[in-house]
This record gives C-alpha cells, structure tokens and sequence, in this order.
C-alpha cells in the first residue's frame, strides 16, 4: 500500500525524462539528413530559424497546412509495424502544398504516447524523415509528449505541419482550367492516407490477421500490404509546375476524385472521367467484395487508384505525361473538363 506521504516523482506519474532525451539524441541525425537549402535542421532549441532567401525566393507567399494520418495508424499499432506512417505523415501535408504551387520548405511533428517507448518512436521519426527526404522539405523539429492516462496502452497518435512557398504571382489556383483541357492521374500506391475506418471493418469482418497472408498481394501480410505508404508527388510536380504545363493540381484523399477535384475547378466547368482508364488496385477490389462496399462509397471514400489529378491544356497532354513519368510517375489520361450548368455535378463518370 502505498504511503501518502511516500516522495513522487516524475517517472513515478508515468513521464520518462530520459527516455525523452534519449529520443532526442536518437534523432537528430535523422532530422540533420534532411536539410535543404535555408535550414540547418538542428533539433534542441526553442524553435528553429528558415531562410527564405536562402532557399532562393525573392517574394514568396507562404503557404501552410497540417495534417495526421488517420486510423491507419491503428494498424501499424496493432501490426506492430512503425517504419511508414511517418512517410503517410508527411505525404498528406506536402501533397496538399504542391497543389497550389509551392515548394514544401519545412516539417514539424507531433508524437504523443501513454508512455514513450524509444525504439518505436524512434522508428516512426525515422519514416518522418524519410518522407521528408522523398519531398526535399526540412524536418526542422517537432514535440514528443509522454501523457498518461491520455492514451491506452501502446497507443500513439501523429500530427505534422508542413510550410512551403511559392513566388508571389505563381500560385496555382485552378483560375486557368478551362473547357477542352485533359485531366490526367497518378497512380496511387494504394490506400494511401484515407478510409481506413472502413478498412478495419473490412478485415474484421473477414476474420483476417494483420499478419496473415494479404489476399491481394502476393509475398506480403494484410498488415504490410495495408501499411503501404502514400505516396509523394512533390518532385514530379514540381517538375511540370516549372514547365508551365500545368493548370491544376488536386491531391486526391477522402471524398476521391468526387469531392477534390471540385476544389480546384472554376464555375461553368466540370470534370468527365473515364472510370474505365485506370486500372484499379487490387486492394480497392477485395475492400469492396469482403464488405459489399457500394460503388458510390467506394469513390466518395478511397482514391480508387490515382492519387493527383493533374489538369492541363490538351496541347500540352504528351509533354506533360513525359515529365511525370520521367519523374517516376505512372500516368493515365482519365478525362477532359467540359462546361457544366448550373445544378450538373462537378464531376461525372461515363
């Protein structure tokens, strides 16, 4: 029984000051690997310092966003797998930079836990970093929280921030697309960052384990096959952004193409796509079958196979199809803008 005047600390509340630093120390030399130009990329002070004329603006717009990673991280949790969620972290924020034209600069992360086991939170901080790699941005800091009581047992939960620019007057903002134009798309990798309430349910349902073998994918367990991260578009992007090939950009996350590519279309157009010119995923297929998913729900709620669409104007399709590719980017030419009424939906399939 314990005594009511017997001396507390901090450990004994359920806070590991040590264990903190010695995440610290754990990472810095993955945030130092991450440094661009107009970043030092230092972690252990009170903030960090970024040089936009270091980074080579001369009248830039900042642009912001943050972003978590959903429930997919009940299945790295229950996987026991930590080593891609911090690149699912990163990719929902920097995709949503580059849609407006701007170049992600910077990343801060928030990784709060019960209680902070070093060795996984150092290997989600290391994913973080690599998305951060994959995007050319700069981990430049972030906070750790140990708070008991907050969280079960082994939980942990993500958020990250995200800061990039874009010279003033460049900003993409779909004001450009016009009746005529393609749309294109890139392939997903998979899940990405979205539904995955409704996956869970999905393998609940089946009965499955995440380490059981994935039905859908050959040589991997559910787990590893769910946890495939998203992925980044930002180097590819960027590329054509500079070839001036590009009228609009629209990062294709929750609500599919259905609800995000609207937000880059100006009134009096709309989206035609052609469901049938893309193949879709495998994963998307066995989702549907094991839950009886209805269609509408399946692309109201997944990217269904592409992951950015990309509008153009039609004489610049070929060149802009070669420059993501040569970017690595797998590319499809789903539809074509046309003038919409008012009350017709901003995007139809047929």
């Amino acid at each position: 029984m314990t005594r009511k005047n017997h001396p507390l600390s901090y450990k004994d509340a359920g806070v590991d000051i040590d264990a903190g630093n010695a995440l610290v120390d754990r990472i810095k030399p993955l945030a130092a690997a991450t440094r661009r130009p107009g970043s030092d990329a230092d972690l252990g002070g009170f903030g960090a310092f970024f040089d936009l004329r270091g980074a080579g603006y001369k009248d830039p717009i900042l642009v912001a966003c943050n972003d978590g990673v959903g429930t997919k991280l009940k299945v790295a949790i229950d996987s026991g797998r930590h080593d891609t969620v911090g690149i699912d972290l990163v990719a929902m924020s920097v995709n949503d930079l580059v849609v407006q034209g701007a170049e992600p600069l910077l990343f801060l992360d928030y990784f709060a836990a019960g209680r902070l086991d070093v060795d996984e939170a150092a290997a989600v901080i290391a994913s973080i970093a690599e998305g951060c790699r994959q995007a050319g941005c700069a981990l430049i800091g972030g906070e750790t929280a140990e708070m008991p009581g907050m969280y079960a047992p082994g939980d942990y939960d993500l958020a990250g921030f995200a800061v990039g620019a874009v010279e003033r007057g460049a900003q993409l903002t779909g004001a450009a697309v016009e009746a005529g134009d393609v749309v294109l798309g890139l392939s997903s990798s998979g899940l990405h960052s979205n539904g995955f309430s409704l996956v869970r349910k999905v393998v609940e349902r089946t009965g499955l384990g995440y380490a059981d073998p994935a039905p859908f994918a050959d040589g991997q367990s559910l787990g590893e096959a769910l946890l495939t991260p998203t992925r980044i578009y930002v180097r590819a992007c960027l590329a054509a952004l500079r070839e001036g090939v590009v009228h609009a950009l629209a990062h294709i996350t929750g609500g599919g193409l259905v609800e995000n590519l609207p937000r880059v279309l100006p009134p009096g157009v709309g989206a035609l796509i052609e469901p049938g010119a893309w193949p879709r995923p495998a994963v998307f297929d066995w989702l549907q079958r094991e839950g009886g998913v209805p269609e509408d729900d399946m692309v109201r709620t997944f990217n269904c196979g592409i992951g950015m669409a990309v509008v153009v104007p039609e004489a610049s399709a070929t060149r802009a199809t070669e420059i993501f590719e040569a970017n690595g980017e797998t590319v499809h030419r789903i539809g074509r803008i046309v003038a919409r009424k008012d009350g017709e939906p901003a995007v139809a399939f047929g």
